[in-house]
């Protein structure tokens, strides 16, 4: 299949190793235009880990370029990417292509439906709950793929298209994904800003002294103890919208194949592999500047709507903002287009 990547960052390298691995025409572009190109000079993309190889994906020089040959898009940009990336991507989108967000955050795909209903297009758009591979770009043309996940959660804009969006997801990448009506249930599946609060703001000098620290070691019996009160605000929001999400044992088990137990032991499983994951090593991670505005300030507006207490992800929110200097919740640039969101709209959207 012909796959246009929209990203050059880990995640967009991980998803384009196991594209090209798994015999797609992939193509490349990256927003910014700098982080391909050594890959546009013809050096071959070297991945190691899980997905391991050289390989050739296209380079394209503008959005519109790779999308003009397209039949699946895969939008894989942190959260604060997202909306440049949509704007540049809603103008050259056709209804016969598929978009998979890699993964969804800050109910972009709503924001996005309402660019494409602008111009009378239709596009599926398939909202993961979080990114099919793991890992970090090494090198501007390597990557280390962690892990690839054996099942991940799916919900297609509008409904009726879900049978031809999770058709695709399954042609590019597999059969892993697991089928969700709620646009909603999606938004609240994304662990990834609970997790990476508590092992950031637990570890945030290691990181601001630039240290090398494995990332699930320190996942300690105190730092899981607060992953796990943060996931039990977000399984009461989710009830609360009469919606079963994963816990983050369950994230854990299908995510990164270890046996279910505590969150302890299986961290540490985790840390004794040998590929080790290291933690950021440095305060401008995603981890903060992706998922403070565009994972925890959503989550918080949602359990405001739900009538649910969150008063941990309220203070994440609240201490990041103050460690870092900066105001996280008028950093998200999704949100505000959206309009007013109610309990109906939301729950109403397929």
């Amino acid at each position: 299949m012909r796959v246009a990547i929209l990203g050059a960052g880990a995640i967009a390298y991980g998803n384009a190793a196991l594209l090209c691995r798994d015999g797609h025409d992939v193509t490349l572009w990256s927003p910014s235009g700098q982080r391909t190109v050594t890959l546009a000079a013809g050096a071959p993309l070297v991945a190691t880990g899980a997905v391991a190889g050289r390989f050739h994906p296209r380079i394209a020089a503008s959005c519109a370029d790779a999308l003009a040959g397209a039949e699946a898009v895969v939008v894989a940009v942190p959260g604060y990417a997202h909306r440049r990336v949509l704007d540049a991507a809603a103008p050259h989108l056709r209804s016969e292509q598929v978009l998979v967000f890699s993964s969804h955050m800050s109910l972009a795909a709503l924001y996005l439906e309402k660019l494409l209903l602008k111009r009378g297009v239709t596009t599926p758009i398939a909202a993961l709950g979080t990114t099919v591979t793991t890992g970090r770009q090494t090198a501007p043309d390597a990557v280390t793929v962690s892990s690839v996940r054996a099942r991940l959660d799916v919900a297609v804009l509008p409904e009726s298209a879900t049978a031809r969006g999770i058709g695709v997801c399954r042609a590019l990448f597999g059969d892993r994904f697991v089928q969700h009506s709620a646009l909603l249930a999606i938004a609240l599946s994304n662990l990834n800003p609970q997790n990476h609060l508590a092992i950031a703001l637990c570890n945030l000098t290691r990181m601001e002294l630039g240290e090398t620290w494995g990332q699930n070691h320190h996942i300690t019996p105190a730092v899981a103890r607060l992953i796990e009160a943060l996931d039990a605000e977000r399984l009461a929001i989710a009830q609360a919208f009469g919606l079963a999400v994963r816990t983050i044992h369950e994230h854990f088990h299908l995510s990164f194949n270890v046996p279910l137990g505590s969150l302890v032991e299986m961290a540490k499983a985790l840390a004794q592999r040998p590929l080790v994951m290291n933690g950021p090593a440095t305060l401008d991670s995603r981890y903060v500047t992706e998922d403070v505005p565009f994972g925890l300030v959503p989550t918080v507006q949602l359990a405001a709507l739900a009538g649910v207490p969150a008063p941990l992800h309220e203070s994440g929110v609240r201490i990041m903002s103050a460690l870092y200097g900066r105001d996280f919740a008028a950093e998200n640039d999704i949100l505000p287009q959206l309009g007013a969101l109610s309990r109906e709209t939301l729950t109403g959207q397929g």
